[in-house]
């Protein structure tokens, strides 16, 4: 008959897996930073159109702030036409920031959505339905990569292992990135692990992940790890300025991610004007900014990354 194993023999099979057998209570200094040595970055989501990327580089200039990273597209890039697409290369190019572009076809959109919007569909989460739905999420991805965009973000660890392999091949160039998302739902050092097994090379936790957990999950990965520092009400609409300093000198690297609004359903409908969408990129550059004055007042021995290091992955312009 078999007889359960105690909880300290759990933890240590745990461990020989390279997966932490206790969160990090004791909270220990991160051993890794980027690869300029800096603790910290700073990544910008919400650019929607050419228009808004142009606003945030505007305010980073005023804030005298480095963006380093931009998510753009956020409701979905089927929404933005190629040659804006292009045209947004090339200025990440000139400015050196990374792009990460937010793909279409996805779940919400398609004949099932109606299925995720009840109370027992939400926990299924974002994944793709079935090999078409799939298929044309890849297609639009290469309708980016054509207009030089190389960092995607991804929520199906399905996707991830077919892309992964991918760029292995050479099916897709070899400098492509993939993000993974928040609607991927991963919240511990197991579920890291294996998406840096399956290709991932940068994670955002989900946005309510606490110190110890980030901790664990730090020794788990050497991945970056992106952390919400403020995010929608929608999702609990906390703003953890106050963590900022711990959150770098704990899960380091990291990127400060910075989310704030009613809802991401609300932000990122496509009829929402250029304008309205400018006027929150410039909010979230100036958040970014006092999170930075945070750190340096509490820790000023944590880096933050100057403009464009040179580990970033930029858009190739033809």
């Amino acid at each position: 008959m078999f007889k359960a194993k105690h909880l300290n023999e759990i933890r240590s099979f745990m461990e020989k897996q390279g997966v932490p057998g206790q969160d990090a209570y004791n909270l220990p200094d991160s051993p890794l930073t980027f690869a300029d040595g800096a603790h910290y970055r700073i990544e910008i989501a919400g650019i929607e159109r050419l228009s808004n990327f142009k606003a945030m580089l505007d305010e980073a200039k005023k804030e005298k702030l480095p963006v380093h990273r931009a998510i753009c597209t956020v409701g979905g890039s089927t929404y933005l036409p190629f040659q804006e697409m292009k045209d947004l290369a090339k200025i990440a190019l000139d400015n050196q920031v990374e792009l990460v572009m937010v793909v279409g076809h996805r779940k919400s959109w398609d004949v099932g959505a109606k299925e995720s919007g009840f109370p027992e569909g939400v926990p299924q989460g974002p994944r793709h339905r079935g090999s078409e739905n799939m298929s044309y999420w890849i297609e639009d991805m290469m309708r980016c990569l054509e207009a030089g965009l190389r960092g995607f973000l991804v929520f199906d660890e399905g996707l991830l292992k077919l892309l992964s392999q991918m760029r292995t091949e050479g099916f897709i160039p070899k400098e492509t990135f993939f993000k993974w998302s928040v609607f991927g739902g991963q919240c511990s050092p197991a579920g890291a692990k294996l998406l840096e097994e399956l290709g991932a090379d940068t994670m955002n936790p989900i946005s309510d992940v606490s110190l110890p957990i980030l901790g664990s999950i730090r020794q788990a990965v050497k991945m970056p790890l992106d952390v919400y520092m403020i995010i929608v009400d929608s999702f609990g609409g906390h703003y953890r300025a106050y963590d900022a300093p711990e959150v770098a000198r704990v899960a380091a690297p990291v990127y400060f991610k910075i989310e704030p609004g009613t809802s991401e359903a609300n932000i990122y409908k496509p009829w929402i004007t250029e304008a309205s969408h400018d006027d929150l990129v410039r909010a979230k550059v100036r958040i970014s900014a006092i999170l930075r004055e945070v750190v340096e007042r509490r820790h000023p021995n944590l880096i933050l990354s100057k403009d464009g290091p040179k580990d970033l992955t930029m858009t190739c312009v033809s």
